[in-house]
């Protein structure tokens, strides 16, 4: 299996960020949002979430790649 960050679509971003604990998506203001311990992390209104996106967000939910690929199915 590769370890390698893949786009990624909507729904699948926040099905594994729902199992990592993260609760939502929530609307409020332009974008949804996701929440973890009371801190939001906002969630793209598009289909598909490019790498670079998806790097961000794992940045900002301070999730590891490890984390990210054990999340999976």
């Amino acid at each position: 299996m590769s370890r390698r960050l893949l786009p990624v679509k909507r729904r699948e971003l926040i099905r594994r960020l729902r199992r990592l604990g993260w609760e939502g998506p929530f609307p409020g203001g332009d974008h949804f949002h996701m929440k973890k311990d009371g801190r939001p992390v906002p969630i793209p209104n598009v289909q598909e979430i490019d790498t670079g996106l998806l790097r961000r967000i794992l940045n900002q939910t301070e999730t590891s790649r490890e984390e990210w690929f054990a999340a999976v199915g």
